[in-house]
């Protein structure tokens, strides 16, 4: 059995509101559903309930999945734009509210990305160490534009080609590549500027 002829047959049974086949495809996703999640929003608690959201549309939603790209890539989509709405509105909820960084530490850490490595930054010599950078990295993350630190985290944390990141912001090819040129640019440019602050500071 071909790997699409067997995700069609998975299909089928979600459609069929299949409640073993959702049980799997929570456990499939649920902790690469959470891990995204939790980095768009940089919030643990909102990460927790929006990624229990995004499985309730997918279960609404399954009989619309017209199979015009990999079931994945429909669900990422489905979380980014859940992201997008929720960052709007904690946006105007919680205005100047300082984000719950300190609990991404328990994720991949960020530092791991291309464009977030310690050495690509230009930070002086033993000015910051582990998770101080990693704080660092993180708080530059959340100041970026909304649609640049998408792009970002689909990019070089989730480690996404830019076809399948297309799909799931529904954009060009090319305005992903630009986005993530843009991204990379203004987090060196924010983590340079927190480094500059905190020798300043020292």
């Amino acid at each position: 059995m071909t790997e699409d002829h067997a995700e069609a047959q998975f299909i089928a049974r979600l459609v069929a509101r299949d409640e073993a086949a959702f049980n799997e495809l929570v456990l499939t996703y649920e902790r690469r559903v959470y891990g995204l999640v939790f980095r768009m929003l940089g919030r643990r608690d909102e990460a927790e309930d929006l990624a229990q959201e995004v499985f309730v549309q997918v279960f609404k939603a399954i009989d619309q999945f017209r199979g015009e790209s990999k079931l994945s890539t429909w669900i990422y989509r489905i979380a980014v734009n859940l992201c997008k709405n929720r960052t709007k509105y904690l946006s105007r909820r919680h205005a100047g509210e300082q984000d719950d960084i300190d609990a991404m530490a328990e994720r991949v850490p960020l530092s791991a990305a291309r464009a977030a490595t310690v050495g690509d930054m230009g930070r002086p010599d033993e000015l910051v160490e582990g998770m101080q950078l990693e704080d660092i990295v993180k708080r530059a993350i959340q100041k970026l534009d909304p649609e640049f630190r998408e792009s970002l985290i689909l990019a070089d944390v989730e480690d996404m080609p830019y076809e399948e990141i297309a799909q799931i912001m529904n954009v060009p090819v090319g305005t992903v590549k630009s986005r993530i040129h843009r991204a990379r640019a203004q987090l060196k440019a924010l983590v340079e500027k927190s480094l500059g602050e905190k020798v300043k500071g020292r």
